[in-house]
């Protein structure tokens, strides 16, 4: 089912068709990126270090059309200067782990306050928000409620958005295909309640949800607002997950499954003892949400196709 789009007009007239990029030195930045190839892109960045690294990516792959700018996502005229002229926005910027100097609240809801403030007099079109599975502003977990407002913001903008509610991704060397990979090649793998239900999807499919989008946005002008739930095609247990893992890569785990009240009360013993710690237990929460969701009514609408689990787990696993 395609997406209804106004009468298409030129957009060209307010802006250069450059798509923005918000946290493009993430995984799923990089591969957009990627999947753009010559398209004129903008790059936002907040430090030395992702410019640099995004800069030798790019570098990497002759990608002539990326322009790297790197600014403060809390400053509206930098922002505002940065989205000028450009014609679609994908926003990736978001924390499932608070830190000293990052909160949820910083991280998502002022930050998405900032461009919405900025793209107000841009020739922005469309802004894709990739947001949670889960996500709800009257969630009792600080990450999904602070992911909820970050949505109502951009619906309530004037921009039209695309919210794209995605569960765990697994993609070729990213850290959750890391670590589902160093689990099921362990002789024995623990994990906090192994019967929490996962609905991975492939980074490949999320990414060609976005570029469909920018594609018809593009050709035809503007979208209503969306907010879509995005899972992958097959819903299972983490255990099952693991085991499925463990098989194509031709070995045998033994999983122990622990009480998620154990992993929050570590989690909270590492919270008085830093302010930074490595695990918390709202992202212990964020993590055990159950994924049940049918993907059918999100593909429909996006008119596109979902890459398989085994096929998914052979590409990010092998």
């Amino acid at each position: 089912m395609d997406i209804p789009y106004p009468e298409a007009h030129d957009v060209s007239s307010s802006s250069d068709n450059r798509i923005v990029i918000t946290g493009a030195n993430g995984h799923m930045g990089k591969k957009l990126i990627d999947a753009l190839g010559d398209r004129p892109v903008r790059a936002i960045v907040r430090s030395n270090t992702a410019r640099a690294n995004l800069q030798e990516f790019i570098d990497a792959r002759d990608l002539t059309q990326v322009d790297i700018v790197q600014c403060d996502y809390l400053d509206t005229a930098t922002m505002a200067a940065a989205t000028a002229s450009c014609a679609y926005l994908v926003h990736l910027v978001g924390i499932i782990k608070e830190s000293s100097g990052n909160s949820f609240h910083r991280a998502h809801q002022e930050t998405t306050q900032v461009l919405v403030d900025a793209i107000c007099q841009s020739g922005i079109q469309r802004v894709c928000y990739l947001s949670l599975l889960g996500a709800d502003n009257a969630s009792t977990n600080p990450c999904l409620a602070s992911r909820g407002h970050a949505e109502c913001q951009l619906l309530k903008a004037g921009t039209p958005a695309l919210i794209l509610q995605i569960p765990m991704v697994l993609g070729e060397g990213d850290y959750a295909s890391r670590a589902l990979q160093r689990k099921a090649m362990s002789r024995i793998s623990f994990t906090f309640r192994g019967s929490s239900l996962e609905q991975p999807i492939y980074s490949g499919d999320v990414i060609n949800a976005i570029t469909t989008d920018i594609d018809r946005c593009l050709a035809g002008g503007n979208a209503s607002d969306q907010l879509l739930a995005l899972p992958g095609p097959h819903s299972l247990s983490r255990d099952a997950l693991t085991k499925r893992a463990a098989k194509l890569l031709g070995r045998k785990t033994t999983i122990i499954s622990l009480p998620l009240k154990l992993g929050l009360g570590i989690a909270w013993f590492l919270e008085q003892l830093s302010s930074s710690p490595p695990v918390s237990r709202a992202m212990l929460r964020v993590l055990d949400h159950d994924d049940n969701v049918d993907p059918l009514p999100a593909c429909q609408q996006l008119a596109i196709e979902l890459t398989s689990l085994d096929n998914m787990l052979q590409r990010t696993l092998l």
